[in-house]
């Protein structure tokens, strides 16, 4: 299967994305200089309240919004307790992880560089473990520290590490509250795991992680390192634990070598170690000179996650229309994959643009449309509200099968794919409900669902799936990677609130009748005035 790489940075406010497999778009992802994303970026962090009720603080970090930082989520070299209980508990914690590191299971979380004092780089550094589990600062690492649920029963759980390692946590902080050992004005490093959704603050952790091609560097976890579960091979398992054992890793810090590191040599994943190394020590230095609250690390640019998260050695070329951003590209590629880096070319055409040469502009307009067409004739109907995403499948005009019950089998196959790549484009999140044509055979019910599971496997966030219903009802959950692409590039029309519909005329007329009555009821005005649409006129001076 063909694959290659469209990256469009012709217009200096926005920069795209586009992966197509034999042409079609598989991948699709854009950054707007309006609005842009802050998950993974580390701030120095003034603490502006502490919030008993919810054992959370709310912090300053510089965006528009008060950050929210559960309890769960500051490190104990934060607290202010004595230096003999702090020492206890951050022992416990490790003695706590060490039993539970196997090959098999590899269950991380992120640490912070931090002390006791108002600056985290003050004095000693104490770095220390934890495995509370959180979101990393990149798409690949969530998915492969906190794996996929698709089991044989389809039923959605949460991971049983996930939740043991919750418990013990939970456990571990149990004898302090953290109006005891956090106080206001404190200041904190942290890291944005989720990004501000309409009133909601954005969601802060102190455990930090940097994220590389082949690597996650976790600053204060000194577990060691592990490898990524997607890594099944015994032979290869244990030739990358051989690796790792030879980069003679600092007991403060623990790298996870992630899904592309299959079957790269120990020069690349050092490499890629040794970059990481880097970035987390001019991280420190910046901390040291900043003034909270500040930014200190910048996740990067879309042209820089695209190139670590996204392109793969099957990616033919990496085609670049904008000279300043091919520039960027070129110099990345040599950083982190020198001998892919003939594979990055830049765009020269002046007449015919990039995505208009390999007909992408349509398929991405397409994914700004509620409807997606099939190809049997039927077709998907995509709702969002605020508690759930709907997809519907309709049979529309696919009469090909001789049957009823073949006709919804074939279409719900073609449906299962089609969403498999509309969840990624769209970055649909959140439960999403699929009601999939109703089939009276249960088998081909399982048929649908095993087709599906499979599909979303090539997916980078964390998704559970369900089992269809008696009512034809498949539910589902996906991670949330970034902001959907319509919060991204629209907002809630002022008419209709964001409903898509408006009230008809007489509805609207007698609606305006009962609001002049009852203010003339209430006797409070000498004259009213009332402004109305053009058409709503009409229809009062003629009609009423």
């Amino acid at each position: 299967m063909a694959q290659i790489m469209l990256i469009d940075a012709e217009h200096p406010e926005e920069l795209r994305v586009a992966v197509l497999e034999d042409g079609t778009l598989s991948e699709f992802d854009y950054e707007s200089t309006l609005k842009k994303q802050n998950k993974g970026n580390i701030y120095l962090a003034k603490v502006t309240r502490i919030e008993p009720s919810l054992q959370a603080a709310f912090v300053e970090y510089g965006q528009n919004r008060q950050g929210f930082l559960p309890f769960s989520e500051i490190h104990p070299d934060y607290f202010r307790i004595p230096i003999a209980d702090r020492k206890n508990l951050i022992e416990a914690e490790a003695q706590a992880a060490e039993e539970d590191v196997s090959e098999s299971s590899e269950v991380f979380s992120e640490g912070a560089d931090v002390s006791d004092s108002q600056s985290p780089f003050e004095g000693s550094v104490d770095f220390s473990e934890d495995f509370q589990p959180v979101t990393l600062g990149d798409e690949e690492s969530s998915e492969e520290t906190i794996p996929m649920d698709l089991g044989a029963s389809g039923k959605p759980s949460h991971d049983q590490a996930e939740e043991d390692d919750w418990k013990r946590h939970r456990r571990l902080k149990r004898q302090y509250t953290i109006q005891e050992v956090i106080k206001k004005n404190q200041i904190l490093l942290i890291q944005v795991v989720k990004e501000e959704r309409g009133n909601k603050g954005a969601a802060l952790t102190t455990y930090l992680s940097l994220a590389g091609r082949y690597c996650v560097l976790m600053p204060n976890s000194g577990s060691g390192g592990g490898i990524s579960r997607k890594i099944g091979s015994h032979e290869d398992r244990k030739r990358i634990r051989g690796i790792l054992d030879e980069l003679e890793v600092p007991e403060s810090i623990s790298v996870i070598v992630r899904t592309a590191g299959m079957g790269r040599t120990k020069t690349e994943i050092k490499r890629d170690y040794d970059y990481l190394l880097r970035v987390w020590s001019q991280i420190r230095e910046d901390t040291l000179s900043a003034v909270a609250p500040a930014l200190i690390y910048e996740e990067g640019q879309l042209i820089r996650r695209a190139i670590r998260d996204i392109y793969d050695r099957e990616m033919e070329e990496v085609w670049v229309s904008g000279e300043e951003i091919y520039k960027e590209a070129k110099a990345f590629m040599k950083m982190l994959m020198p001998s892919h880096s003939k594979r990055v070319k830049l765009y020269k055409d002046k007449v015919i643009p990039l995505f208009h040469r390999h007909h992408v502009e349509p398929q991405i307009e397409a994914v700004f449309k509620p409807i997606t067409q099939l190809p049997s004739g039927g077709y998907l109907v995509f709702g969002q509200t605020e508690a759930l995403v709907s997809i519907d499948v309709n049979s529309g005009r696919s009469t090909r099968e001789r049957s009823v019950e073949d006709m919804a089998l074939n279409t719900n196959l073609e449906a299962a794919e089609e969403i498999a790549r509309q969840l990624r484009l769209r970055d649909l999140a959140g439960l999403v409900v699929v009601d999939f044509i109703d089939m009276e055979d249960n088998r081909k019910n399982a048929m649908v669902e095993r087709r599906l599971k499979d599909l979303l496997r090539k997916d980078r966030a964390r998704i559970q799936v369900g089992r269809i219903s008696q009512f034809g009802l498949l539910e589902m959950s996906r991670q949330r990677l970034r902001p959907s692409i319509e919060e991204i590039s629209s907002h809630i029309c002022s008419h209709c609130q964001g409903t898509g519909r408006l009230r008809s005329v007489e509805s609207l007329a007698l609606a305006l009748l009962r609001a002049v009555e009852y203010e003339g009821v209430k006797q409070n005005a000498f004259l009213l005035k009332v402004t109305v649409p053009h058409g709503l006129a009409l229809h009062l001076f003629n009609e009423k």
